[in-house]
């Protein structure tokens, strides 16, 4: 139980304290007892419960240099993981006097971490192929993802943001062994990981209601607990309609967006969460919710469309690299019955645009994508020629670009020429970039 400065709070810690006063009246032999860190909350017919951050429980011990550890046998499989430690799940009380008596061996929980790991790997419910149609939305994701791109989907109801948004982690890079145990420690703490589960091995998507509280989406409470944002750490924050969120809770977004951490602080402690998500938010185009649909006229008044885009402050919106409109899908397209590509297809060529990025960033301290390129390296990485310059700043006139489309344009275009395999930014990649800037527009809403 030491440090005993550190306030020590849950059941967690009903099996320790239970095992102390039987060391301390010998009905136990404390010989061992010392050898093993022993956690788990107890039920009054002597079962155990399972705890909550039993891998981080698992990794401390084996820094600590225990033997072994016992806990509930719920989460035997997840501290398993962790090498070079014993690791005993245990279902009951009587089985720990046992133990420590020495008459029961109770067998130990083991885990090939590497089998596991490649076993689950890529294992995604949906993939690009059952998508009909939306071939354009289809190419932005690509690029979001081989970029590590923030993107916004606007279209009316029933065009298919949301089943776009799914499966955009099954066209992300896999995660690697380091990631997945990264990703594991934070859903272990959050008590998310799920009975018997032992590893993430797949990107998390978290899609929060527009009804989630600052504490939920960022994390905090009495005892500090990582968000809606941590828990899509590695993986993809799914926020659907967006402005429907209360504009305190899309605010606290902004600074774990760039600095990739969380930081709560408390008066007695400061704890830090990672936070390194994609961002992919959906939104009607208007309050009613068919503003420039194909077929259906939009109901709303003068100026409610833009009132209602404005319910996004615009420092939100620098941080989102990608704007693209989604249409409905037609009769013809959604009764096709040839198969789209596949989401692995898509992924490798992803995974190749990422390799050429690590490449280009293994020397810059924090940059792993081009979406994170910092400012005083942007003109240099994301060169372009006089052609190029020249379409930028006719597009910025005609269409009345803001200025903060600017980089995002730049860096789009970074990606869209590290997908075709080419050093320079040409203009094509620039055309298609700005294409992607739709709520920049000086004529939208209006």
């Amino acid at each position: 139980m030491a440090p005993a400065d550190i306030r020590k709070e849950g059941s967690s810690y009903d099996l320790t304290i239970a095992m102390g006063i039987l060391a301390a009246n010998e009905q136990i032999g404390a010989d061992k007892l010392e050898q093993y860190m022993i956690m788990g909350e107890l039920s009054l017919d002597g079962g155990l419960l399972p705890i909550k951050g039993a891998l981080s429980i698992a990794i401390e011990a084996r820094e600590k240099g225990f033997k072994g550890i016992l806990l509930p046998v719920q989460n035997a499989q997840e501290a398993s993981i962790v090498n070079g430690l014993e690791v005993y799940g245990i279902s009951k009380i009587s089985e720990v006097i046992d133990f420590f008596n020495g008459r029961a061996v109770i067998a130990q929980t083991q885990m090939k971490v590497n089998d596991l790991f490649n076993q689950q790997v890529n294992r995604y419910e949906y993939d690009f192929a059952d998508v009909r149609g939306q071939e354009n939305i289809k190419r932005a994701l690509e690029i979001a993802a081989a970029g590590g791109h923030n993107v916004i989907l606007i279209g009316p109801p029933g065009a298919g943001k949301t089943m776009l948004a799914k499966r955009l982690p099954s066209i992300l890079p896999p995660l690697n062994l380091q990631e997945a145990l990264e990703t594991t420690k934070i859903h272990s703490v959050a008590g998310k990981l799920g009975s018997h589960r032992a590893l993430i091995a797949v990107r998390p998507f978290r899609a929060p209601h527009h009804t989630v509280s600052n504490t939920a989406l960022v994390g905090g409470g009495s005892i500090p607990q990582p968000g809606e944002i941590s828990m899509a750490h590695n993986g993809v924050l799914f926020l659907d309609e967006l402005p429907e969120f209360k504009r305190t809770v899309l605010e606290v977004l902004r600074q774990p967006m760039e600095d990739r951490v969380v930081t709560i602080s408390r008066a007695k402690m400061s704890l830090e969460f990672p936070a390194s998500f994609m961002l992919v938010a959906a939104m009607n185009p208007c309050p009613c919710g068919y503003y420039n649909h194909p077929v259906t006229a939009c109901q709303c008044k003068a100026g409610e469309v833009q009132k209602y885009i404005n319910r996004i402050s615009g420092p939100l919106f620098d941080r989102i690299d990608i704007h693209v409109e989604v249409v409905p899908v037609d009769f013809r397209k959604l009764s096709d019955y040839q198969q789209a590509e596949h989401s692995e297809a898509i992924r490798n060529r992803v995974i190749q645009a990422r390799l050429i990025q690590e490449k280009r960033y293994e020397e810059i301290q924090g940059v792993h994508s081009n979406s994170q390129i910092p400012s005083r390296l942007l003109r240099t990485i994301c060169r372009i020629n006089e052609t190029g310059n020249l379409l930028l700043k006719n597009a910025m006139d005609k269409l009345g670009l803001s200025a903060r489309a600017y980089d995002r344009i730049l860096k789009v275009s970074r990606t869209i020429a590290d997908l075709d395999q080419c050093d320079d930014i040409r203009v094509e990649h620039l055309a298609e970039a700005i294409n992607y800037r739709s709520l920049d527009r000086d004529s939208w809403g209006k």
